[in-house]
């Protein structure tokens, strides 16, 4: 039985008996002693979906458990084609976006990104946070690409797979060349974080939105700081989130404040309160995104629930799946960023009153893409004729 199934298995045992839950994931050997995770977010760390073996922890004798060397982060550097990606959702308001790295150090247990690992022969538990890769070539990529003949220029995102401004970029600094490089060709951008760190970058930013070129979002799960740290341990606390808004708002940055989960029964009773925080930071736009549980996320979510809130396991699993089609997760078009039924539109309704009432708007302000200077082409392969 592999870890899905076992944790599906929990999910239906008796809604007083969470205990009984608890004990069956604990017992199949999938999660790891809690001092070699001791600061991560994920309690297992099951083989990727494309491996043809599962590894368990398993004491033979020879040596225990315990003296197993704890996770520690880990950088390769990866050498990618291209650093534009593209996409054709209709769900999101951006067609291209750039990822300086792979894999996030903060270690959200909710990260809709820990699938994506397993094409790297990993692990979306506790290999997406701490066997990371850095895409150094990514900013010299980018110019190459702008400098293209017929690029059309449109508002590149950035933040919104992983990360730009985990821990790691303190030392590796490659979303600052990225955006020294959008800077000289006036390209339009939005970063979404979780990181006070991007308060680094004002002075690039500053410039870029004075001419109207660039705005951030700033996710705010939760002002719950014991919260915080449990279900996202590695990204700065909420008070320095709240307090990053405030200083690119008061750069002239156009900030939003973005309630990204919002998970049922566990946070979304502070929708309201994230959101009055954000606009007495100085947030100008605000926006949410419903709890995904697609592939992986979905038993990491499970456990890391039996683990610190197995009173409300059972009610907030119900909530989910009544919001999505009786399923933990629906990728439908449309569904997957807000869910559908009673519950899901309750929030909804909830979002949109406190934002009117705070006079914050909904991805209200465009970007100009009018000023593009396409780059010298350095790099570009010159044509022939």
């Amino acid at each position: 039985m592999n870890e899905l199934s076992l944790v599906a298995q929990a999910a239906f045992q008796p809604a007083n008996t969470a205990d009984i839950a608890d004990a069956l994931v604990n017992a199949s050997g999938l999660r790891v002693d809690i001092q070699r995770r001791r600061g991560r977010g994920a309690g297992m760390n099951p083989g990727g979906r494309f491996e043809p073996t599962e590894r368990v922890a398993y004491d033979d004798g020879w040596t225990t458990l315990e003296d197993m060397p704890p996770f520690r982060t880990e950088v390769q550097v990866e050498k990618p084609r291209t650093a534009i990606t593209r996409n054709e959702s209709p769900d999101i308001p951006f067609d291209r976006s750039v990822n300086p790295y792979r894999g996030c150090e903060h270690g959200c247990i909710y990260c809709f990104a820990r699938p994506t690992h397993a094409y790297m022969g990993l692990s979306a538990g506790l290999d997406f946070e701490s066997k990371l890769f850095a895409k150094p070539d990514a900013p010299r990529l980018l110019e190459r690409e702008l400098a293209k003949p017929g690029y059309k220029p449109r508002t590149i995102a950035i933040g919104t797979n992983t990360d730009p401004y985990q821990p790691i970029e303190r030392e590796w600094r490659i979303m600052r060349q990225v955006l020294e490089v959008l800077q000289k060709a006036n390209h339009p951008v939005v970063i979404v974080t979780k990181s006070a760190l991007i308060t680094r970058d004002i002075d690039i930013l500053a410039a870029m939105a004075e001419k109207g070129l660039a705005k951030v979002a700033i996710s705010v799960t939760t002002l719950d700081r014991k919260l915080a740290r449990s279900m996202e341990p590695r990204a700065s606390t909420p008070t320095r989130r709240l307090e990053a808004i405030r200083k690119l708002s008061e750069a002239g940055i156009p900030t939003a404040v973005m309630m990204a989960p919002v998970i049922p029964a566990l946070n979304d009773h502070e929708i309201e309160r994230v959101l009055d925080s954000g606009k007495a930071a100085g947030a100008s736009e605000a926006n949410y995104v419903l709890l995904r549980l697609p592939l992986e996320v979905s038993p990491l979510f499970r456990d890391w629930l039996l683990q610190n809130y197995p009173d409300r396991y059972r009610h907030v699993m119900s909530l989910i799946r009544s919001m999505r089609g009786g399923k933990d997760y629906d990728a439908e078009f449309g569904k997957r960023m807000k869910g559908a039924g009673p519950y899901a539109w309750q929030i909804s309704r909830r979002f949109e009153m406190a934002t009117k009432r705070l006079g914050l708007g909904r991805r209200s302000m465009q970007l100009r893409d009018d000023l593009f200077v396409p780059p010298n082409g350095s790099g570009v392969q010159l044509s022939l004729l």
